[in-house]
């Protein structure tokens, strides 16, 4: 077979004669999209943050966190290839692993980006009907939900993803870009920082929102949590979302898009 030469999104190049057959991921979303493109067998290494799909975290090995990794489990694993992302990862676990494997590095920030992405891996792994299938899925449930939506009024909100101190969703994420196809006008999207820190005591002042979106991950908000933000942001309607919905990309948009318009039958 002829060597072949794939770019990843950040124009790094590789040069394959065979598709890469051990695999690690070190992104929740990307695990579980390699997982949707039928590279189970493929799969012998993830994150502690992996939890989809649910049997992995027995199946597979654990190679630490998307922040940190074990180093001498990963080279145990002998990895032909190690899928990373530009925001998941630090740069210095990038180029440590570099250093030794293979580091396929994911860069999305659109919907356009997603579907590069699944495509490229689809061609990297020579599962091209499998991404074919899923980016048809994807296009559907996107179409569906833009018909949906295309009634509905702009709604102003706050995307909470922290406490203590207080974090939300900035510009130039993929959580933003998702706000965006929900009409939802984040009042943070021009706040410098992608994830800026923000007192609360300010927020009438900053964009005065409609609704308050408290996201289920990275942090576990509580009641007190909602009461708090609540009492400078009233009347604004305070709600918890289903954090991966609005910031893993991959396969779960399909998903996403039917959650959304739950979501907005709520609100």
């Amino acid at each position: 077979m002829n060597s072949k030469i794939f770019t990843d999104q950040l124009g790094n190049q590789f040069l394959f004669k065979e598709p890469p057959v051990r695999i690690i991921s070190l992104v929740p979303s990307q695990t579980e999209l390699l997982y949707d493109l039928g590279l189970e067998e493929n799969i012998v290494g993830i994150t502690k943050f992996c939890v989809h799909p649910y049997h992995f975290k027995t199946t597979k090995a654990i190679i630490g966190g998307t922040k940190n990794v074990n180093l001498e489990k990963i080279i145990q694993l002998k990895p032909d290839i190690i899928i990373a992302n530009k925001e998941e990862n630090t740069k210095d676990i990038v180029n440590e692993l570099s250093k030794l494997y293979p580091v396929w590095i994911t860069n999305i920030y659109s919907i356009e980006d997603n579907l590069q992405m699944i495509r490229d891996l689809g061609q990297l792994f020579n599962k091209r009907d499998e991404a074919r299938k899923w980016i048809d899925e994807i296009n559907f449930a996107h179409q569906d939900f833009l018909n949906f939506i295309k009634q509905k009024d702009y709604i102003k909100v706050a995307y909470f993803i922290w406490a203590n101190p207080y974090m939300v969703a900035g510009n130039n994420t993929f959580i933003n870009e998702m706000l965006k196809h929900n009409k939802f006008h984040n009042i943070y999207q021009n706040k410098e920082g992608r994830y800026p820190e923000v007192t609360i005591q300010n927020i009438k002042i900053e964009g005065n929102p409609d609704l308050i979106l408290l996201s289920s991950e990275p942090f576990p908000f509580k009641e007190k949590h909602a009461l708090e933000i609540g009492s400078f942001a009233h009347p604004a309607k305070t709600i918890c979302v289903d954090g991966e919905m609005f910031s893993w990309y991959g396969s779960r948009l399909v998903e996403a898009f039917k959650y959304f318009k739950q979501l907005h039958q709520m609100i």
